[in-house]
């Protein structure tokens, strides 16, 4: 049986809206489920519990990555399989089927499963425009783990390959915009910090210990926003939104696809900009006060 060999982890704060919905999605796969839950303070526990899932809560430390690695290393799973999930993202019901095809006759060889997480913004699922987002999601306990960045952390498997499915899961929050808005307004200063240390390599490497094999689509995405990160200010968040909304077809999806484009590849990449430029015009390349400068600022710890 699928579900004896899966456990599914979710992180969570304040996912009342959702985590009712995930969880119902991942019992059809998974016979436990784990929250790791930043101390909740609307009704996300009881709800969980109330579904059969079990809650450990842990301090959040405004890292994902160290998140999830606490979860992978203090709860008590039995499964030889982990699916990682968030509480505003499913399983199509098409990647449920092939999960049951094709796990039982998974070769000893895969320790990862690499699945396509699709959006749906504004109730619509955004086909056209976007970059194909393919994530390792379900990886052999013991073989995975997250590796710690500022932005876009990705599971690497320290042992064996993984291997493509065909299907999506959706990544479909239900919060109003207001609060996508604000969401990636916090993300902006951390993706800056990401670009920034690309172009200056200030911070150190936290997964110099790790002896592991990122997925190819992982792999593909670093190296083009290595390029990104040496293309001008500005002018790469424009062409960006070019070629996601002309070149890659995005105005086919109406209003909620320009909205989309617009707002998460102009806006909010022309954002990151803005504050790299003011971090920059303050700071120059001197690493000293560039931390100084986050930390005063923004309240992130850069380290020493």
């Amino acid at each position: 049986m699928v579900h004896d060999q899966i456990t599914t982890i979710i992180l969570t704060y304040n996912e009342e809206k959702h985590i009712q919905r995930c969880i119902e999605n991942a019992k059809r796969f998974s016979g436990t489920i784990f929250l790791v839950d930043s101390f909740s303070s609307d009704k996300t526990k009881e709800i969980a519990e109330s579904m059969g899932a079990v809650v450990y809560q842990n301090k959040w430390e405004n890292n994902y990555a160290r998140q999830l690695n606490w979860g992978l290393d203090n709860l008590p799973i039995k499964t030889p399989w982990v699916f990682r999930l968030d509480a505003d993202e499913y399983l199509s019901d098409a990647l449920i089927e092939e999960i049951h095809e094709k796990f039982p006759a998974m070769p000893d060889t895969i320790s990862g499963v690499v699945m396509e997480r699709k959006m749906i913004f504004l109730g619509k699922v955004i086909n056209r425009g976007n970059v194909q987002w393919n994530m390792l999601r379900l990886f052999k306990y013991g073989k995975g783990v997250c590796e710690e960045r500022w932005m876009d952390e990705h599971i690497v498997l320290t042992e064996g390959t993984s291997v493509q499915w065909k299907n999506c899961f959706y990544d479909d929050n239900l919060n109003p915009l207001g609060w996508w808005i604000a969401k990636h307004n916090g993300y902006s200063i951390r993706e800056a910090v990401d670009l920034l240390n690309i172009e200056l390599n200030f911070l150190p490497e936290n997964n110099s210990h790790l002896s592991a094999e990122m997925s190819k689509d992982a792999e593909d995405k670093r190296l083009k926003k290595e390029r990104y990160a040496r293309m001008p200010l500005f002018w790469r968040s424009f062409t960006y939104f070019m070629y996601r909304y002309f070149f890659k077809l995005g105005f086919l999806e109406g209003k909620e696809g320009f909205l989309w484009h617009s707002m998460q590849g102009l806006w909010y990449r022309s954002l990151v900009d803005a504050k790299v430029y003011e971090v920059k015009k303050h700071c120059g390349d001197n690493p000293l006060k560039i931390k100084k400068f986050v930390k005063e600022n923004y309240n992130i710890d850069l380290g020493n």
